[in-house]
């Protein structure tokens, strides 16, 4: 494979400074020329299915589909796409995930690292081996791997309380704040958007099931079919606050509870 092959990249990231800079360095690279670029996972796969792009730089945490959901409905796609995950992650929980078929970039992007992971994208793209399952490796990795905290800060007043992450039922954003709540208490949060505090979650447990809402799978109490198909979640708190699941994630909802 030469080095100086061309690459047609779409940049896929929630933040447009973030996805600006991505742009600029690539351009400092040069040899990938960026036919698209998305903030958020469904409009990423709509710019992926517009320009086919050889390499998609694909940011982790976005509102909707997350960056790992986006890359496994790559997964299967012929000819195959080389996905670069683009993180905050601690350099030091992700080291040992890499694999032949995907790269990462830690966020700050360092412009020698881009250009290294640039030229591996060039070495992969032909002849293209399919990813599926070294795809699905990495994701899981990433996914389990991480270290999280067993406790969560929540604002009660003048106070912190710290709650164990288990025993959160859901937050909510609103007016610019976010509230936790659990069984026994209700409060607000250090965070400043749901996206950094679901990075400090279990993905597994804590599920983005609205752009304003993040709920606990294991708290949900029942599950009320909405109009459209969708659906309405009545949590474990004691209001059994109703919860919407938006439509990208009813999908997710239906697969997993088999509904």
């Amino acid at each position: 494979m030469p080095d100086d092959l061309h690459l047609r990249a779409v940049v896929v990231d929630d933040e447009e400074l973030a996805r600006d800079e991505l742009c600029y360095l690539l351009d400092e690279v040069g040899g990938v020329e960026v036919v698209g670029q998305a903030g958020n996972g469904l409009e990423a796969l709509e710019a992926i299915g517009r320009s086919s792009p050889d390499l998609v730089f694909l940011d982790v945490q976005m509102p909707g589909l997350t960056g790992f959901e986006v890359a496994r409905r790559l997964a299967d796609r012929q000819p195959p796409i080389t996905v670069i995950f683009v993180t905050a992650y601690d350099q030091h929980a992700i080291e040992a995930f890499e694999v032949n078929a995907v790269d990462y970039l830690l966020k700050p992007i360092e412009a020698g690292r881009l250009e290294m992971a640039v030229q591996r994208a060039r070495r992969r793209v032909a002849p293209a081996a399919p990813m599926n399952d070294q795809l699905e490796r990495i994701v899981q990795l990433i996914e389990t791997k991480r270290p999280r905290p067993e406790q969560v800060a929540v604002r009660l007043g003048e106070r912190f309380l710290l709650v164990q992450a288990e025993d959160i039922i859901y937050a909510s954003m609103a007016d610019d704040s976010i509230n936790i709540v659990t069984g026994q208490v209700s409060g607000g949060s250090s965070f400043r958007t749901l996206d950094e505090l679901q990075t400090r979650l279990d993905p597994a447990v804590f599920w983005r099931v609205h752009r304003s809402h993040l709920v606990n799978i294991n708290k949900i109490k029942e599950i009320v079919p909405w109009f459209s198909r969708n659906f309405i979640l009545r949590m474990r708190d004691a209001k059994a606050t109703e919860i919407p699941v938006s439509r990208s994630q009813t999908r997710r909802l239906r697969e997993y509870l088999k509904l």
